[in-house]
This record gives structure tokens, sequence and C-alpha cells, in this order.
């Protein structure tokens, strides 16, 4: 449509050809080693291709996928059938799913490892406690004012860390402190807050089994545990 292309600035009419893709280029600014519109929409589709099979590029034959690009779009393509091609899908699918599987298994036995020795270590430590069920807690300082209720809600500033020291959450790194009710979080945090008196400022190790467990959450590999520093500013009436 003439509406949809950019116009030519020493005619002021709408621009054809290549000086289409040059204004067209220029609107949204040049990219390096990309001459024109064509060029940039080309790579830009073919960057967003790469990145969702960045996942299985060592699964496929990269040689082949741009031969059936090629194919494809010069109707050359090699015939297969939905159901051929639905058979070879589900069946790659399946072997990936097994091998993802077995990744997290081990990955899963190797955090629960780490955690093991490590806090067999840290619970040897000048002022940590180790409680029943496994979590462990250092005082940094102690407040003055109530402890939470199991049912209670809070207001707190933490910041969350992986035993390697990578945060993957924190309200400080925020600038706004996180209410949320206790019997919502996971039960390290329960048990390790209601310790806390009001105006308390506590360090917690959390197991895996007080935390996300052999599923993992997000940023957060199975059987991790995890490292927070936790001030308890308030129970929220």
């Amino acid at each position: 449509m003439i509406a949809c292309k950019p116009i030519d600035k020493e005619t002021g009419k709408p621009a054809e050809g290549a000086a289409a893709d040059t204004a067209a280029a220029g609107e949204g600014g040049e990219i390096a080693g990309l001459k024109g519109e064509r060029e940039q929409v080309a790579y830009i589709i073919g960057n967003q291709m790469g990145e969702q099979l960045k996942q299985i590029k060592d699964e496929i034959d990269v040689k082949t996928l741009q031969r059936a690009i090629d194919e494809t779009l010069n109707d050359k393509a090699v015939e297969i059938t939905d159901e051929q091609a639905m058979a070879v899908m589900q069946k790659f699918g399946e072997r990936m799913q097994a091998k993802q599987m077995a990744e997290m298994q081990e990955k899963a036995k190797t955090n629960a490892a780490e955690a093991e020795k490590f806090l067999a270590e840290n619970g040897k430590r000048e002022g940590v406690t180790t409680t029943a069920s496994g979590l462990q807690y250092r005082v940094i300082t102690e407040g003055t004012g109530p402890k939470p209720g199991p049912n209670d809600t809070v207001r707190v500033h933490y910041k969350g860390t992986l035993l390697n020291g990578e945060t993957f959450d924190s309200s400080i790194d925020r600038g706004e402190p996180a209410q949320f009710a206790l019997n919502q979080v996971v039960p390290g945090w329960q048990e390790g807050l209601q310790l806390m008196n009001v105006g308390s400022k506590y360090e917690l190790w959390i197991p895996a089994a007080l935390g996300y467990g052999e599923m993992g959450s997000g940023p957060i590999g199975p059987n991790q545990m995890l490292v927070f520093e936790v001030e308890l500013q308030d129970i929220v009436k």
C-alpha cells in the first residue's frame, strides 16, 4: 500500500525500489552490515528462527535446515506427508523429553550433594543454628517486636541467592519491601520468619526439601538450596 511506503525526501513522493529500502532502513536506524529493508527483514527473521532453535542446535543438521528453507522458498521441497512429519516430530519430542529428564535428574543429584556438604560444614559455624527440619539460620540483628504467626501477612526486605552467590530474587534491588502471607510461601520461609521478631534481620539457609524441591522453579534448579538475608519489617494487619 502507498500509505505504508516511506517518502522520498527529495521528490516528496512515495519511495520505490532501492530508495524505499534505504529510507525504511533510515527510519529504524542503520544496522551494521545490512543494506536496506530487504536485508534487515531477512536477517531479523533468520535471527528469530535461530533463537528459537538454539536449544536444539546440537540435535539437528543445520545444513539440512538451510537447504529445507531454500528449497521451500523455491517450491522444490521434498514431499513429506503430514503423517510422516507427525511421526518424526513425535519421536524427536519424546527423545528430547527423555534427555531433558535425565539431565534434570543428574543435576538434582549434583545439587543435592553440594547442598548436603555445605550444610554439614555451615552448621558447625559459630552463630549458626540448625532446626529439626534442617533449616539453618544466623541472627544478624535481633529485633524487639512481636513474632508473626503462620497465617499472618508480613512485610520484609530480602535478598535471595544460590550457593554460587548468584542473586535470583531481591526486594532490595527493586528498592521496595515485599508483602505476603506466610502460608503462601515455601516451608523454609514459613519456619524462618516465625522465628523472627519484627525488626530482626536473619540469614537463612533453606534446603531444597523446604524450598522448591526436585523440580526447582525458574532460575532455581532441581534440589538447589537457597540462601536468604531477610529483614522482618512489620506484621501487616
